[in-house]
């Protein structure tokens, strides 16, 4: 049976381990977007509609160089009392981070989207809450000595997969959000966009 080719508009190690655990065949192309520019252009929006927007914008650059050709994008944020936290800069602005979110409630929201030329097919946002437990300065320190240059390509600053999980009381909502792409939903977009066998 011939099924519709994916390409991956991502380099995210956590969600090419979510695919590949799930049977998805897919290509990997990381997209090459700035950012920063359309969330500037999206002054206003609140959290999942950012994250849509980047899902979107990742898979719209690849598939515009690879014609006929459905391309899934994903993308999470990060916000913890109201305030959008970014990937880590540095060891230092990681440490920040993480003494900020201590003791309180993380919010991640992560987003996807499949692309097929000049036309979005389908996206989804979904949020899950993370209750980050109190981090001493000494603990936060060792963990960074352990994960980091790891945590440089995480937003939140963690990989649940791995040491991340030590920094959370409580975690309400669903695994693959957590882990960076609503997977259920992107697998039942792929079964209706032919990509998956029905």
């Amino acid at each position: 049976m011939s099924m519709t080719q994916l390409i991956l508009a991502s380099k995210s190690s956590s969600r090419r381990a979510m695919l590949n655990a799930a049977g998805v065949h897919y290509d990997a192309m990381p997209a090459n977007v700035d950012e920063r520019a359309i969330e500037d252009g999206l002054r206003g929006a609140n959290p999942p509609e950012i994250a849509e927007a980047l899902s979107v914008a990742k898979a719209a650059a690849v598939a515009n160089a690879n014609p006929d050709i459905l391309v899934l994008g994903s993308d999470s944020l990060v916000v913890v009392e109201g305030e959008r936290f970014d990937k880590p800069a540095s060891r230092e602005n990681a440490a920040e981070h993480l003494a900020f979110f201590s003791g309180k409630t993380l919010e991640l929201h992560s987003a996807a989207a499949l692309v097929k030329d000049d036309t979005c097919e389908w996206s989804h946002t979904d949020c899950a809450k993370l209750q980050v437990r109190d981090l001493s300065p000494e603990f936060i320190q060792h963990y960074i000595e352990c994960e980091w240059p790891e945590i440089s390509h995480t937003v939140g600053c963690f990989r649940i997969e791995a040491m991340g999980v030590q920094l959370f009381d409580r975690i309400a909502g669903d695994q693959f959000t957590v882990l960076g792409m609503p997977l259920i939903p992107v697998l039942g977009a792929l079964r209706e966009q032919g990509v998956l066998i029905t």
